[in-house]
């Protein structure tokens, strides 16, 4: 099995080098620290939500894209009747020419809301909620008015039809389209409902010739009466019922004690869920391996060993495995920290290239995690800035992360870059080394120093070491061309890390340092070392608006 990523991404480099999220850690629920927050906001996963005060990302984005679907399909039957009074001449000039206006500027009203509530539009749930309340309320107002007008002509010429079926419409689409508790849902279609009776009520209690009339119909009033309560109780129950289903998909969407609360990201072995431990309430990040995804049995049997090996590790800069299983229909899972912060592809493409002193304090922790996993026989083969990760961990700003350790994406040689397909080498072409890229002999720990040699470099001058259009040439590149130094790219990179970056990326494994306690021994001893403090980091992350209470988001835009 391989880990292959194309180049696409890291021509926006990096940036999306792995659809799995970078984002994976644990947040403390301590009283009164930002995590704590974030832990309280997924205490209780409402699926459905109503009056509820707190609102999931899936159901607001449930809402926006059936309060579209509904804008869409009542302006659509708004427009087709304007066009029919227009063409049977019930237009301005008649008796009821304030609804024709009325109808006009309703209809453009549901095209404009179709229109704004857009599938990639983030609009919050109080903006939603005008949304329904325009979306209904407006034609509701309408329906009063028309009918109103309507009821008074046809009286008068000794006729009432039966004015519900407008009504009728417009209550089965609110309860079809928008997701509800049934007691929010009955409250809003017993107002609907009640609308048309109350206005047959005050013209009946206004208008002589419309009482005079409707008492002389065979059962007018009772069979408008029965028309409503039918309608209120069969759509009020539907809602229930389809909220109740909707409630039974996201119960099922749980693996043991964990709930899954959404979908933050996906490759090609499988999906990362944010996710809660039921009784601790803890977030974490829950990666499963569906069997559809990973056809080959030792490849998946493969990769829970070094799941198993992992869980292993215990240094503060590798990421912390909780938890790993199977479920019953074969999907393997496992369960990790969940950080906040960025990855450093995602942290270098935001703002530019590090200076050396900060480079080398997140170099330095990388080299910590990987000199406990070499001792302990397992090699990353992976290394790339979308797998270290900068995170707030414990109120320290700038903690580096390590992650998926012996991560296996299978790729083809000629795909771009940014795609998992069948393949046999391991890596991310933009950082692996020349013997990954001529895969003639098993990787060890010096290949990981050269990977981490390329994540250096990638710091320091906001590029990969070698660059190009097709995973091939760049695995050729890295076998047999001879590197850029830094200091052409930007001049004012110091000499003494230019030196360690580019022992690092030796070509022969034998000329680099030759373990990670080694390079972390060389990049100490560079004059900018020490250069950038705990207060710096802290220092910079607020200077750049990133407070505490915003770090979920931010691991949310890493992703």
């Amino acid at each position: 099995m391989v880990s292959f990523l194309a180049l696409q991404a890291e021509n926006r480099v990096v940036r999306k080098t792995s659809q799995i999220p970078a984002a994976l850690a644990t947040i403390d629920a301590s009283p009164g620290d930002a995590s704590g927050a974030l832990c309280a906001r997924f205490q209780r996963v409402g699926f459905i939500e109503g009056s509820q005060p707190q609102i999931t990302a899936e159901t607001t984005n449930l809402l926006r894209t059936r309060l579209r679907a509904a804008a869409g399909f009542l302006g659509l039957a708004f427009g087709l009747f304007f066009l029919y009074r227009l063409i049977t001449g019930d237009g301005p000039g008649h008796s009821d020419s304030f609804t024709f206006y009325f109808h006009f500027a309703l209809t453009v009203m549901l095209a404009s809301s179709f229109a704004l509530l857009c599938r990639r539009c983030n609009i919050p749930l109080s903006v939603l909620r005008a949304y329904e309340l325009a979306i209904f309320g407006l034609p509701v107002a309408y329906f009063v008015i028309y009918d109103y007008t309507l009821l008074k002509i046809l009286a008068r010429r000794n006729y009432l039809p039966n004015p519900l079926s407008f009504w009728m419409g417009i209550v089965f689409i609110y309860a079809m389209f928008i997701p509800n508790t049934w007691r929010r849902a009955a409250v809003i279609i017993g107002m609907i409902c009640a609308a048309p009776l109350l206005l047959i009520v005050y013209l009946w209690t206004t208008d002589p010739v419309f009482a005079s009339v409707a008492s002389d119909g065979a059962g007018f009033a009772v069979e408008v009466v029965i028309m409503l309560g039918v309608t209120f109780l069969s759509t009020t129950y539907g809602t229930h019922m389809i909220g109740s289903l909707r409630r039974e998909v996201f119960e099922a969407k749980q693996l043991g004690q964990y709930r899954l609360c959404r979908l933050i990201g996906s490759g090609g072995m499988g999906d990362v869920y944010l996710a809660e431990h039921q009784m601790m309430k803890r977030p974490c990040a829950i990666k499963l391996i569906r069997p559809g995804k990973a056809t080959d049995p030792q490849a998946l049997a493969r990769f829970e060993r070094e799941v198993r090996a992992t869980a292993k590790l215990s240094h503060w800069n590798t990421i912390e495995i909780f938890d790993y299983g199977r479920t019953e229909d074969g999907t393997f899972y496992y369960v990790m920290e969940y950080l906040p912060g960025l990855s450093l592809a995602d942290l270098v493409e935001k703002h530019g290239p590090l200076p050396a002193a900060r480079a080398i304090h997140l170099l330095t922790q990388s080299c910590d995690a990987l000199a406990e996993a070499h001792t302990a026989g397992l090699i990353h083969r992976d290394i790339k800035p979308g797998n270290i990760f900068a995170a707030q961990r414990g109120g320290i700003h700038d903690v580096a992360k390590l992650l998926d350790f012996g991560l296996a994406k299978p790729i083809a040689s000629d795909a771009p870059v940014q795609l998992t397909q069948e393949g046999s080498i391991t890596g991310s072409p933009l950082f692996m080394s020349p013997e990954q890229a001529l895969g003639d002999s098993e990787p060890d720990a010096r290949s990981d120093i050269y990977s981490l040699g390329a994540v250096a470099y990638y710091l320091l001058t906001g590029a990969p070491p070698f660059d190009g259009e097709r995973a091939i040439k760049i695995m050729l590149a890295h076998a047999h061309q001879q590197v850029v130094p830094p200091s052409r790219l930007r001049p004012d990179i110091p000499r003494d890390i230019e030196q360690v970056v580019l022992r690092c990326m030796a070509k022969n494994p034998a000329e680099r340092y030759q373990s990670a306690a080694a390079l972390r021994q060389a990049l100490s001893e560079c004059v900018a070392a020490g250069g950038w403090t705990h207060e710096d980091a802290a220092g910079w992350w607020q200077a750049n608006g990133v407070q505490d209470s915003h770090l979920e988001a931010m691991a949310a835009a890493a992703i």
